[in-house]
This record gives structure tokens, sequence and C-alpha cells, in this order.
């Protein structure tokens, strides 16, 4: 069964892979949980090395430091499976998250703050509040409502024109207020007619390729 474990490994850190060395600050884990539940799930693998090198645990407490990051560092709270690996006379603890249906998670944390995170290729990001929207407006049953304005074509027709744009720069082309800004963008990701991009240079917002305009004239 180690060949599984083994195998995993070789894979590497990836959007649904993290190393953890060792557990010493449940809130830390929460956030990597949280980042999980919100993107497409994934699976701490506790006790191995950044560089793949297996450690393993030391003890239980692990387990209820992880238990500690799910229910009571997290909110809503985070499901998770837990597999324990056997290998080279060590300790190895899975512990696997599914894409969560409650998004979004939040985690809690040194300052006492509830912060939303989200999993790209291997590091975990902070929600932009345009996807934190975009999650409750997919969540409420009320569903969205849309209007084709000026607001909106500036936007569309700034995106035909340029390769993307940050929330700050579209409020000041559009002149509009943070949350006229927020419903806009947030709508627009939900008709995919633009997508959202968060990296360490920040989020930005571009026109999905696969759009036709002409059926958003259709709103006018």
């Amino acid at each position: 069964m180690s060949r599984h474990l083994y195998k995993k490994i070789e894979e590497g850190e990836h959007q649904q892979q993290d190393f953890k060395y060792c557990i010493n600050d449940s809130k830390k884990i929460a956030k990597s949980l949280v980042a999980f539940a919100n993107t497409d799930g994934g699976r701490l693998l506790i006790g191995v090395k950044d560089n793949g090198k297996i450690a393993g645990i030391s003890s239980d407490e692990e387990f209820y430091m992880i238990e500690a990051a799910a229910k009571i560092y997290s909110n809503p709270k985070i499901n998770f499976t837990t597999t324990q690996w056997q290998v080279e006379g060590k300790t190895v603890l899975e512990i696997g998250v599914e894409p969560s249906s409650e998004k979004p998670h939040f985690a809690k944390d040194e300052s006492g703050k509830w912060l939303a995170y989200i999993r790209i290729d291997d590091e975990n990001f902070l929600a932009h509040k345009i996807q934190i929207e975009v999650w409750k407006k997919q969540n409420s049953p009320k569903g969205i409502y849309f209007t084709y304005s000026d607001t909106e074509r500036k936007l569309i027709d700034f995106l035909q024109q340029n390769a993307s744009v940050s929330f700050s720069k579209f409020m000041r082309i559009a002149q509009i207020s943070r949350k006229e800004a927020e419903d806009v963008l947030s709508n627009f990701i939900i008709m995919e007619i633009i997508k959202i991009d968060t990296g360490n240079e920040g989020t930005f917002f571009y026109l999905n390729q696969n759009f036709d305009k002409n059926e958003l004239d259709k709103f006018s």
C-alpha cells in the first residue's frame, strides 16, 4: 500500500495537494482546509516535508488539531476524511477535503478575523471580495437581476481592447461606487461573460472568449 503514498508524494505540491511537515497551529491548517473546500478540494499529507521527504507525525495530537481547524476555526465547518499511512516505520496522516457546496468557507486568523481563501496551483490566496459575492449569489434562491446599461458596456468595451482589468480600475473607468462595481462584476462572472483570475500579482478580470456580445445586446 505504501506505493500509493509514494506515488502521491511524487506529484509534489499542486492545486489539490499540500505537504505539512507537522502541525503546530490549527488556524494555519484551517486556512488550507478552507482553500481546498472553496476551490477543487484536495488533500493534506501531514508528516511530509516540502521536499517530499517523509518525516512522519509525532503523536495523535495532529488529528485533534485538524479537527479543531475544521470545526472551530472554519466557518461553515468543513467535513474531512483521514487515512493513516505506515511507511519507513513512520506514520503519514492524509486529510481529504471535498469541494464544498456551502461556499464561501472562512478561516479564523491570528487576529480573530474570518477570511476566505482559494487554492491556486500550490498556493493559498485570499479570496477577492468579488469571488465571495459570486458564491453568495450562486447560493441564493433569488438569482440575479441583470441590466445591460452604459456601465456594463464600458466594461465590455474596455475588455475587448485590453487583456484584463482590476477592480479599482473598473471603478475608475465606469465612475461607479464599490457596491455597483461588485454587482456588475459578480453578475458577469455568474453569467460566464467574464472570468476572475487571482495570483501573486493580484486579482484581475478578463473576457470569456466564448461569450457572444450579440446575446448581451438583447438585454438593451
